[in-house]
């Protein structure tokens, strides 16, 4: 148990150092002011283009995505497979502009337009654009770096987050409390 106090300390004092980080490097920076716009923006669009009928259910949906996007990037960055150079907040490990913002709005915007189009035609749409594109995009910009992880390997887990997300919000089975 002593290990794991010790190890607890480690933690600890690396994370007052990224808030030290964060406090003289990152905060006001372009890219923060980049990622503040990207954790805002892509909302308020959803809010007055979005299938207002639809709204509980298409929530319900990027809530699903926020949890999977969110835990799928906490996985990564503890392995050691990528980082982000800048944060919105120092406290929070993945990149909230991507996994609270970006990804659920996107598929919240994808599910709602031309609905009769092929989930696996939409989802892989999704998973090229995202893996292909903004991956290789948010890299190139140096909000994001990559250690022992492919833009490939990404690809078929958004493809997946797709699928299941489609078919959560086909879902006919709530009831009334």
């Amino acid at each position: 148990m002593e290990k794991v106090e010790e190890l607890y300390n480690l933690i600890d004092k690396a994370n007052d150092q990224l808030y030290q980080l964060w406090l003289s490097e990152m905060v006001f920076t372009w890219r923060w002011w980049l990622g503040v716009g990207l954790t805002i923006i892509p909302w308020l669009l959803w809010f007055k283009f979005r299938k207002k009928e639809s709204s509980d259910r298409l929530l319900y949906v990027g809530y699903f995505v926020i949890l999977i996007s969110s835990w799928l990037d906490l996985i990564g960055i503890i392995l050691g497979w990528w980082f982000y150079k800048s944060k919105v907040i120092p406290v929070i490990p993945a990149f909230i502009p991507w996994d609270i913002t970006l990804m659920p709005v996107s598929v919240m915007f994808l599910i709602q337009y031309k609905p009769n189009i092929s989930p696996y035609i939409k989802g892989t749409i999704f998973g090229f654009t995202t893996a292909f594109i903004a991956e290789p995009f948010f890299q190139l910009i140096g909000l994001y770096e990559t250690k022992q992880w492919e833009f490939v390997y990404s690809f078929p887990i958004y493809l997946l987050i797709y699928l299941v997300s489609n078919h959560i919000s086909k879902r006919n089975s709530f009831q009334k409390i």
